[in-house]
């Protein structure tokens, strides 16, 4: 039997799927553009779900309703840009996704040793990508942002004034560094690697829009020598240095 909250998050599932009304008025007489534009976000959402919905049967649910077993633990930035299907076609219970500004193991550590530890992940990937926000107002003056946002832009350790390009790919070195030294007894026993990776939507490194390009993996960042690890294989226990 259908609960009565089931049936309230029903009902109002199919009263954010309708039409907007044309003469829709928002509080104090506005015009209700605002709540409108919402209404069509959660419209859309619904429709996506349902098409989702179809394509999938109760078989490949089961196949994880019970527990998640990802291949990667993935540290990506909460860009809108920066989407899951970019990287991979069938994302469900195959990453397992932490997101922030600055794609940083830092302020999202907590998550980060959930997926290596206790998931057993045997990758973890920092992706930056092209034109990060969070990059720029790093090496910039951000001291009249919000104390919650300034505290995570802290962490980002880059050189003010640097290129936002040089400074994603400095971030990502770093990042990769920070969490060779965290999971050291992991990574030294061949359990781990941890790989760097540049979203490319704008195509600022040449290589095509929309390419994740690999710039780092273990600590390498040598272009020949990553190019050699992903064609042979050997990103476990790959660290060149």
């Amino acid at each position: 039997m259908t609960s009565p909250f089931h049936l309230t998050i029903l009902s109002i599932g199919f009263a954010m799927a309708a039409p907007a009304s044309a003469n829709a008025s928002g509080p104090h007489g506005s015009s209700g553009n605002e709540l409108q534009q919402v209404q069509g976000i959660v419209s859309t959402l619904i429709r996506d779900n349902q098409t989702f919905m179809r394509g999938k049967d109760k078989a490949y649910f089961q196949q994880f309703s019970e527990k998640q077993t990802p291949r990667a633990t993935v540290v990506t930035c909460s860009d809108s840009r920066v989407h899951t299907p970019a990287m991979d076609k069938t994302p469900d219970n195959d990453l397992f996704m932490v997101r922030n500004i600055g794609n940083q193991l830092s302020t999202a550590e907590g998550s980060v040793e959930y997926g290596v530890r206790h998931l057993n992940t045997p990758l973890l990937i920092f992706i930056g990508h092209a034109v990060c926000g969070a990059v720029k107002a790093a090496s910039g003056d951000y001291t009249s942002l919000e104390e919650p946002i300034k505290k995570e832009l802290a962490t980002i350790q880059i050189p003010k004034g640097i290129d936002v390009t040089d400074g994603v790919l400095l971030n990502i070195n770093n990042q990769v560094d920070h969490a060779m030294n965290k999971f050291k007894d992991m990574t030294s026993a061949n359990k781990l690697a941890v790989i760097g990776a540049f979203y490319d939507f704008r195509n600022d490194l040449g290589f095509g829009f929309g390419k994740l390009v690999i710039t780092n993996i273990n600590g390498e960042t040598d272009p020949a020598k990553i190019k050699a690890a992903v064609a042979g294989g050997h990103l476990i226990g790959a660290p060149v240095h």
